[in-house]
């Protein structure tokens, strides 16, 4: 969808006339939906700019990019703004030629930091208003407003987030086999050993998929974050990120092993697929469905894979699958989890641009579209009532925690030759056989 999502909607064959019209009539009746039951108290403070429109560039497309209209619909009726929303999945590279020659958007919704901090650095964005900074101050934590903020400037707020390192299973699976989710890694280690005597036929404890074409690697990269930010902790973490602890100091090559005695052991992987060597081969889509068929019982994956499962099959603690997260070094460990999310960067400081990026840093707009479904957000402001699966309210009680420790997916804040480079393709040598050491010194030697 490269066109710009409201010519596409305003312009369908004139067949489809009178059903775009009862769609209409009933998204009127939705949050956010607009139409005549908009309370237009909740935007009064942003102002009245009639006959004025914004451009939102983005990588969201199809029902995502229909639900994020939606969610602003109201802001529109009430400010008099129009928003002309233009997503394309190759937003992250066309932004720049756009940029260069003079015609970025008003605004961009930024998926990684650093495309945010190269845009930033080429002097393309700017920093953000007053009133976006004082909603970020109250809805979100300083590790969000960090990712935002350049040489102490801040210039983007942060808008929806996902959730990783969730370990997916089936609960009646365990119920089944008297298993309990386990409290620390070392139990999950003596759960997967457990699970191993049930070892016949194609039957492993887990299922694993590294395949994503052009970006295949990036599942193991997760799986190497999650125990990096739990046994070295957040600030090593973020040295890792930083390029100030190598891939081959003993913290990250500690974290390889621990992942290591699950991935690399031909008892343990890959349920439903094959060997050690078909973690490559089966792609990450695939991989979790294993456990509907009863060929392994636990799958790695980010609450994203909730979309994965397919119609008819019940996410819930008591439904087809659940996820837990994986578990800490030692129990009573604070949460921490590795996650994602995007952000709200402007090109321009024109006062109608300013509002909208204002709505979407504000705790108005994220009820509005995490009600509508299939997102989450870190906003502190958010009800986790308004999600729309029992998964999606874990995870914003999780972001929402006062304890919980978050850091972004550190493969996309390291620089691109590694993070989206050499670290993916180095997760595909090492499950091929690869040594921990020549796999860690070869990303390190790619670091600028």
């Amino acid at each position: 969808m490269s066109s710009t999502l409201r010519r596409r909607l305003i312009a369908p064959a004139a067949a489809l006339g009178a059903l775009s019209l009862v769609l209409a009539g009933c998204a009127a009746n939705e949050p956010g939906a607009g139409g005549d039951s908009a309370d237009c108290s909740e935007y009064e403070a942003y102002g009245q700019f009639e006959g004025e429109t914004v451009e939102i560039y983005a990588t969201i497309v199809d029902v995502e990019a229909d639900n994020l209209v939606t969610s602003w619909a109201d802001f529109e009726e009430c400010t008099g703004i129009t928003i002309e929303y233009n997503g394309t999945q190759e937003a992250e590279t066309q932004i720049n030629v756009r940029a260069q020659a003079g015609d970025a958007p008003d605004l961009m919704i930024i998926p990684q930091p650093g495309l945010l901090q190269r845009l930033i650095g080429d002097g393309y964005v700017v920093p953000a208003p007053e009133a976006v900074e004082a909603n970020v101050d109250e809805f979100w934590s300083e590790s969000w407003k960090g990712y935002g903020t350049v040489d102490g400037e801040f210039y983007a707020a942060p808008l929806m987030a996902s959730v990783k390192g969730y370990v997916w299973y089936s609960p009646a699976d365990f119920e089944e086999n008297g298993y309990e989710v386990p409290a620390t890694y070392d139990e999950l280690l003596e759960l997967t050993a457990t699970m191993t005597e049930r070892n016949e036929g194609p039957y492993r404890p887990w299922c694993v998929g590294f395949g994503s074409g052009d970006a295949t690697g990036w599942v193991g990269t997760d799986w190497v974050e999650d125990l990096v930010l739990r046994t070295a902790g957040p600030e090593a973490y973020d040295q890792w990120v930083a390029g100030e602890l190598a891939f081959n100091s003993p913290e990250i090559k500690e974290a390889f092993d621990l992942v290591g005695e699950i991935l690399l052991n031909p008892e343990y992987v890959n349920g439903g697929f094959g060997g050690v060597n078909s973690i490559v081969t089966t792609t990450f889509q695939d991989a979790g469905l294993s456990i509907l068929d009863g060929t392994c019982s636990l799958h790695h994956q980010a609450s994203f894979y909730e979309a994965q499962w397919g119609e008819g099959v019940t996410v819930a603690p008591d439904g087809d699958v659940w996820a837990f997260i994986t578990p800490p070094i030692d129990e009573g460990d604070g949460a921490a989890v590795t996650g994602g999310g995007e952000f709200v960067a402007a090109f321009n400081d024109n006062e109608a641009t300013g509002a909208v990026q204002a709505y979407l840093s504000s705790d108005t707009w994220a009820n509005n579209r995490v009600s509508l479904g299939g997102v989450i957000s870190a906003n502190k402001g958010l009800d986790p009532a308004n999600a729309q699966s029992d998964l999606a309210r874990q995870s914003i009680e999780i972001l929402q925690g006062e304890d919980t420790v978050f850091r972004f997916d550190a493969s996309d804040l390291m620089p691109a030759a590694v993070g989206t480079n050499s670290f993916w393709t180095g997760m595909v040598d090492w499950v091929s056989g690869a040594s921990t050491d020549d796999v860690t010194s070869a990303i390190d030697s790619t670091f600028p």
